[in-house]
């Protein structure tokens, strides 16, 4: 693990390119090159991808080549190992005019650390800046585009995304363009605002503060340290507390393990520092920033991987990463871009054999790789994971954690809870939580058998189990551990009146139409590639429009017409509510991912509702065709109220189906477990057979009656005896219901009723939505 920077050795100098200007930190390495990601980016085809690498080394700097193939140049010679320092003059692909490089000392207008800081500066993150460049004149402008005058690298950055004005008073304001990921001033969202010498504006993975005529760029490379004081989190109203005063810090490019019995408060930890669920009390530090504060600002740095798979496992690999980058980058992001952006994580998780693969294809380790991927496309420097290696093999378990190892090694901060214990040796840190949400113990994996003074960790759990009323808190914090990983490693508490807010939520990073769009294409080709669900949407209204026609025969009678249409509303119903009584609840981890990224609880809802709904009432329609096409319906004079009999049949089942459609995704919606659906879908079609009025008298039966108007098959029955005059063709006391009059009004009061089910359903949908949410989306 990465311990905080100590006093370097080798002086601070500051690289000079066409670009702009970068401080070199003496604690660590920059690499030069073409590729986006180099820490020094030069944009010359004669520069290789990786070209070099300059490298603290004792008292002085020293640049490497790294196997360029044009060759790197010191005094017009081609070097492969150079010392440097202030003076020096680099070329890179070419010793007579290469891109130039000169190194110069640090400037004195660029302090080590800032002397007037904001809140949100006092942080680690601002240590040194990245580039400094002067304040403009008038006007400059920031983005991704490279008609900008400040080009940011950076996919969550809009094309276009902000501009900093100088005033007429000769102060600064920031102005955002309408980006989709925002622009922030201290850490919350702003649209146009001032900006002082104190102020620190945050765009994408870039901070920017206006510091003695110049402007400081700080970019957040990944390297951060998380700092836990003092949370507390309890429940029915503090009567119930799920962490307990946990303090503990996390260093920069650590992999921390988080193990504990069951109810010892992990995933409620989890939720603290991931912002989704904000503890009651204590703070959050992510590099010295308050996360609750600045989340709008942070949370599109913070990666989470549930224990679930956050995937749509008919998708191959590169179709579901393809889709979650559309969703979670800006609209205005070149496909190029995106596909770019997903294959290099492909790359980077060693999944290029794999990405043509259905997810559902892949074992257990490849398919939890994926889900990491995913995450990895927005660049996050934390990355939480729940349970990644849960109902793995021992050496799937071991391979999961080593590819973590290897995403903290590459700069970030990797926070993963787990159950397993046989690869906590890869770990930098290890916090076991104790009963009640209170520390056991924080340090290194190799001393915590040793502290608790157990062999094996399956008598320290059996001893979490049997002393619940010991004080496994109390004895770690009179511990030298706690003093040595804990007191000693924690940064400095935030100002005074810091603590946690109501954090806002995060703005959408597309709008509602285009991320309905999304939905709609990958939801779209998910049931395209489910074949199961494919042949059942074939062939059911095929076989249900079988058996009414088999009972309609050539007309409809009076022993035969009641039966027919009934065929017909069971039809209707089965079609629609088994389209999507499942729809919701297996994606209820999905949805979650994806709202707590900016996903638009709307967008998700209609994109359900187009294609279920086209899909429903083309089923519908189908089903009616097959049943009564060329049938003689009896309608009095062969017309019905307003258009053909068999128009206004087609359009009562048509309705009824996708209002059976709305009332499945309202079950799905409710429901904890996808096996219950099923069952409620057996008793959502007996209740519509019962209270359609085909087989009871509803009209005049107390209780009985008013049930019957929350039953869709209901009003559409009634529409179809309507249509038909069923009380001529059948008299009797069941069609004597005045809704059943052959009347232009009774019929669009039929239909109309059918409208307002299917609305209530999707408000109920909606609401039943939220509760499922990230506290910080419900709004």
């Amino acid at each position: 693990m990465a311990e905080r920077p100590v006093a370097p050795t080798a002086p601070e100098l500051v690289i000079e390119t066409e670009a702009g200007a970068t401080v070199l930190d003496p604690s660590r390495a920059y690499h030069l090159g073409r590729d986006p990601l180099s820490d020094v980016v030069v944009d010359d085809a004669r520069v290789s991808w990786h070209h070099a690498v300059l490298r603290p080394d004792g008292g002085h700097w020293t640049l490497l080549d790294d196997g360029s193939t044009n060759g790197t140049y010191a005094d017009g010679h081609r070097v492969r190992a150079w010392d440097v320092g202030p003076g020096s003059e680099i070329r890179l692909g070419s010793a007579a005019d290469g891109p130039r490089i000169v190194l110069t000392g640090r400037s004195p207008a660029v302090p080590d650390r800032p002397t007037a800081l904001a809140p949100a500066a006092l942080t680690g993150a601002f240590r040194r800046p990245t580039t400094v460049r002067p304040l403009p004149a008038r006007t400059l402008r920031i983005g991704r585009a490279d008609d900008n005058d400040l080009v940011l690298d950076d996919l969550v950055v809009s094309r276009r995304h902000a501009e900093l004005r100088t005033g007429p008073d000769g102060g600064y304001e920031i102005a955002d363009l309408g980006s989709h990921n925002g622009t922030f001033l201290n850490g919350q969202l702003v649209h146009r605002a001032r900006v002082g010498p104190d102020d620190v504006v945050g765009i994408g993975h870039s901070a920017f503060r206006l510091v003695g005529g110049e402007l400081q760029e700080y970019v957040d490379t990944g390297e951060v340290s998380l700092d836990v004081t003092d949370l507390v989190v309890t429940v029915d109203r503090g009567r119930k507390v799920l962490l307990d005063h946990v303090s503990f810090p996390v260093g920069e490019k650590c992999l921390l393990a988080v193990v504990g019995p069951s109810g010892s408060g992990k995933s409620t930890l989890l939720n603290a520092l991931t912002g989704q669920r904000p503890a009651d009390r204590g703070t959050v530090l992510y590099d010295g920033r308050d996360l609750y504060r600045d989340y709008a600002e942070l949370r599109q740095r913070i990666g989470l991987v549930p224990q679930d798979d956050i995937l749509h496992v008919q998708l191959t690999v590169r179709q579901a990463l393809s889709y979650a980058a559309e969703l979670r980058f800006p609209q205005d992001t070149a496909r190029s871009e995106r596909r770019a952006r997903v294959e290099e994580v492909i790359g980077e998780l060693g999944l290029q054999q794999r990405a043509g693969q259905p997810v559902h294809s892949l074992s257990g380790g490849q398919r939890k790789r994926v889900s990491v991927a995913l995450e990895l496309l927005t660049k996050p420097s934390l990355l939480f994971l729940d349970e990644p290696t849960s109902g793995l093999d021992p050496g799937m378990d071991r391979s999961v954690m080593h590819t973590l190892r290897g995403l903290a090694d590459d700069g970030r901060t990797v926070v993963v809870v787990t159950h397993s214990v046989l690869s906590l040796d890869v770990c930098d840190r290890l916090l076991v939580l104790a009963p009640g949400g209170r520390i056991g113990y924080y340090g290194p994996p190799d001393e915590a058998l040793a502290y608790f003074g157990f062999a094996h960790w399956p008598e320290a759990f059996e001893a979490f189990e049997r002393d619940r009323d010991r004080d496994w808190a109390g004895e770690y914090r009179a511990s030298p551990q706690h003093r040595r990983y804990v007191v000693d490693a924690t940064a400095p508490p935030p100002p005074a009146g810091s603590g946690p807010l109501a954090p806002a939520p995060p703005p959408r990073p597309r709008s509602r139409s285009a991320q309905l769009g999304t939905l709609v294409r990958r939801y779209t080709a998910v049931l395209a590639a489910d074949r199961t669900f494919l042949a059942v949407m074939v062939a059911l209204p095929f076989v249900m429009g079988g058996m009414a026609r088999a009972l309609a025969g050539s007309a409809l009678t009076r022993e035969n017409a009641m039966s027919a249409l009934l065929i017909l509303c069971v039809g209707a119903v089965l079609t629609g509510a088994a389209n999507a009584v499942r729809e919701l609840v297996k994606e209820r981890v999905v949805y979650r991912r994806e709202r707590a990224v900016g996903l638009s609880r709307s967008a998700y809802l209609m994109s359900k509702v187009v294609v279920l709904g086209t899909v429903t009432v083309l089923q519908a329609v189908v089903l009616t065709l097959v049943a009564l096409l060329g049938v003689d319906l009896g309608a009095p004079g062969g017309r019905g109220v307003l258009l053909p009999p068999l128009a206004e049949i087609t359009l009562a089942v048509a309705l009824l189906a996708f209002t059976a459609m709305m009332l499945g995704l309202l079950v799905s919606a409710v429901v904890r477990r996808e096996e219950v659906t099923m069952p409620l879908l057996v008793l959502l079609a007996i209740v519509q057979v019962v209270l359609c009025g085909a087989l009871l008298e509803l009209h005049g039966v107390p209780v009985l009656e008013q049930l019957s108007w929350l039953v869709p098959a209901r009003w559409a029955f009634a529409a179809m005896a309507d249509t038909l005059g069923l009380a001529r063709i059948v008299p009797g006391p069941l069609t004597a219901d005045p809704l059943f009059r052959h009347t232009a009004g009774a019929w669009l009061v039929n239909m109309a009723m059918l409208v307002v089910l299917s609305a209530l359903c999707g408000y109920l949908v909606s609401r039943l939505l939220r509760r499922r949410e990230p506290a910080v989306m419900r709004k």
